[in-house]
């Protein structure tokens, strides 16, 4: 075969060869596709295009890492770094994966901390931001030359404490209502919560007190015998003792 294997090039001639002869009598479903769009022919690869510019050196050796690709950074990464290592149960509520396309600043006005087709979550904090720092020239929004990124991200954090706080006092004042108009709740996460815990404090409680309890017997039974010769002399026995009295009584023969 060579260097190279030419087989999968010719795997559309070669179906088309076995429906000829009837060897096989529904096409694939990728032999009319295949046929329509066929495979590249190129065989070697090309050098991937290089973001940065860097000195050429002569008298060097080939690098291995050549036809990898460049790597990507982008600055909302870094900014989505920060805030979800500050606040790592956010990445515990659930979210809908579909909702960014990576085009939300084009299509939302993020002059305004929160937008009224979509949650308020991490990642406003990060679109918010982005705008405090760049603005929206399109929209006629111009960056504020004084704005730096640690100013940019206390002021998108405070307007995203905020927004949270609003609905935690929307989700208290409806319960309230529901529950004057007669709704039902149960238990809520912090009452089980400290049922669960109360229960784990008594089983604890219980294997603590049993614990105390065998090491006091060890340790008794470890001192036990040590004390006055005379509580480790038996008792003597009543019905000995008269018969030793009467043999001490008897003279010698």
């Amino acid at each position: 075969m060579g260097r190279y294997d030419f087989r999968p090039l010719r795997v559309h001639q070669h179906a088309s060869q076995l429906l000829a002869a009837g060897r096989i009598r529904i096409a694939p479903p990728w032999h009319e596709v295949i046929g329509t769009v066929p495979p590249a022919q190129t065989l070697v690869r090309s050098q991937p295009l290089q973001h940065q510019e860097r000195p050429r050196r002569r008298n060097i050796k080939k690098p291995s890492k050549l036809f990898q690709p460049q790597r990507l950074v982008y600055e909302e990464d870094t900014l989505r770094k920060e805030f979800f290592g500050d606040h790592p149960w956010e990445l515990a509520r659930p979210r809908v994966v579909l909702e960014n396309d990576g085009k939300d600043a084009e299509r939302k006005d993020w002059s305004l901390p929160s937008q009224p087709d979509r949650p308020v979550d991490g990642e406003s904090v990060v679109q918010r931001q982005m705008f405090l720092l760049h603005g929206n020239p399109e929209a006629g929004h111009m960056p504020d030359p004084n704005m730096t990124p640690a100013k940019a991200y206390d002021q998108a954090r405070k307007e995203f404490y905020e927004v949270r706080l609003q609905q935690d006092i929307e989700r208290r004042v409806a319960k309230e209502e529901a529950l004057a108009t007669g709704a039902y709740f149960g238990k809520s996460t912090l009452q089980i919560g400290m049922e669960l815990e109360d229960k784990a404090y008594e089983e604890w409680k219980a294997w603590a007190s049993n614990e105390v309890i065998e090491q006091e017997q060890k340790r008794a039974a470890m001192y036990t015998g040590i004390g006055s010769e005379a509580a480790s002399v038996p008792e003597a026995d009543p019905q000995v003792g008269p018969e030793l009295e009467e043999l001490e009584a008897t003279p010698n023969s």
